[in-house]
């Protein structure tokens, strides 16, 4: 069963005055935007906004997928506790948009969270557009929408060495901006309107020109729901930070403090989105007790699948790969251009490593069609996963950065295509 989160915020200036509304509908286990709603609605008071843009939301995700598992997030606390039933709608113009909310889903189907305003700026900046429109007299426009590039959190300055994964970044942030204020850069969802096999989603409701776009890729509805992988890596070792090599033939080194510390951060990050229906690692030691701190905090048991296992790096085991170019430099060199080499002294090649994990892949996959699975393993199983779904090749591994405790969502579907979702996501790690 596919979730969503649901995100919506209504306001007014002028209690009543001038009002609109904005809603996010978002992928539970990848946080990838699936849909922006949002209106100007004339004159209203703030909470009548705020349910509109909840109705709005809802319709939006039932859209997508009527079955679908819908956490709803809002700043109002009006709203979240009426809708749970904890506190009675008195209001004769609220009653009304409440009972056709309660309508959209089954109410097994839906939960409600209060969160602070910060945490909802991406729904906040969509009313805030679509009173903006209303003032101008027009209602607001997917193609116009800065919501979604606003609220992106903030990256570094470029600063690293050339192929620096957050200099890349901020470099590619700025230019998207720079393109999207000169009027050169397509919005998204326009960008789709372009493309034979995307499409737009335009709906226009009696109450309103109410306007919804998808922007992304989404699979035929009668695929069904795909079996979404959710990719952690384990958090630091000893080795870790001193960038050895570490794979399945080595010391089995167990996490730091610092792993475990991140072990826990991600832990709080899962089940803050409460989505991952099974755990599965990697037999190594490292894995095992990350999945293990993940798992207790989810109230999950972890499940041992060897296949998960990182490669077998022979006789580099604990070396740094400055080490290794010393010493085996002509090893070292034939393993950077064929995906056939084995490291020194014997080991696992890489391609020996994607027949492993395409064969766990396709067991995995099939055991768990529409559920959301976390595997916890190791850089090189991550990276060839990641590589498989996106058709790259081999020579691709060496051009992915993956940190420690990051997470990465690949969803696979039933007619054997495959949608990265996330990569290398390290943002729970934050204080």
């Amino acid at each position: 069963m596919r979730e969503f989160i649901v995100e919506a915020d209504g306001g007014s200036r002028g209690n009543p005055g001038p009002a609109g509304y904005g809603a996010v509908v978002s992928d539970a286990a990848t946080g990838e935007t699936l849909a922006e709603a949002a209106e100007y609605i004339g004159v209203a008071t703030n909470n009548v906004a705020e349910y509109r843009g909840l109705l709005a939301g809802l319709r939006a995700a039932h859209a997508l997928d009527a079955t679908a598992t819908v956490y709803v997030r809002m700043d109002s606390k009006l709203v979240v506790e009426q809708m749970s039933g904890r506190w009675k709608i008195k209001h004769p113009a609220m009653k009304p948009l409440a009972t056709e909310a309660r309508s959209v889903f089954p109410p097994d189907q839906v939960t409600y969270e209060w969160i602070p305003r910060e945490q909802n700026k991406h729904a906040d900046r969509l009313a805030n557009e679509a009173m903006d429109a209303g003032a101008k007299g027009r209602q607001w426009s997917p193609s116009e929408s800065r919501a979604a590039l606003d609220t992106l959190p903030a990256l570094p300055e470029p600063s690293g060495p050339p192929g620096d994964a957050a200099a890349g970044a901020a470099k590619a942030r700025a230019a998207l901006a720079e393109g999207r204020a000169a009027g050169q850069v397509k919005p998204v969802a326009a960008a789709a309107e372009d493309d034979v096999e995307a499409e737009a989603v335009r709906e226009t409701h009696p109450a309103g020109e109410r306007k919804v776009s998808t922007p992304g890729w989404s699979a035929a509805p009668d695929l069904g729901a795909p079996a979404t992988l959710v990719l952690l890596r384990h958090g630091e070792t000893p080795l870790t930070p001193q960038k050895r090599f570490s794979g399945s033939g080595g010391t089995d080194p167990s996490l730091s403090v610092t792993g475990r510390e991140q072990a826990h951060r991600v832990a709080e990050a899962l089940a803050r989105r409460g989505t991952i229906q099974a755990v599965i690692a990697s037999p190594l030691a490292r894995t095992r007790e990350t999945a293990g701190i993940v798992a207790a905090r989810l109230n999950l048991d972890v499940t041992i699948e060897e296949g998960l296992r990182e490669t077998d790096f022979g006789a580099w085991e604990g070396l740094t790969f400055g080490e290794v170019r010393e010493r085996h430099p002509e090893d070292l060199n034939a393993w950077l251009a064929d995906p056939e080499a084995h490291p020194t002294g014997g080991g696992e090649s890489f391609a020996e490593t994607a027949t492993r994990m395409e064969a766990t892949l396709q067991k995995l996959v099939a055991a768990h069609a529409g559920r959301t699975v976390l595997l916890v393993t190791h850089v090189t199983p991550i990276k060839t996963l990641v590589r498989l779904a996106l058709g790259a090749p081999p020579e691709s591994l060496f051009r992915m950065e993956l940190s420690a405790a990051s997470l990465s969502a690949v969803a696979y579907y039933a007619d054997g295509n495959a949608s990265v979702r996330l990569f290398n996501d390290t943002s729970h790690l934050r204080p």
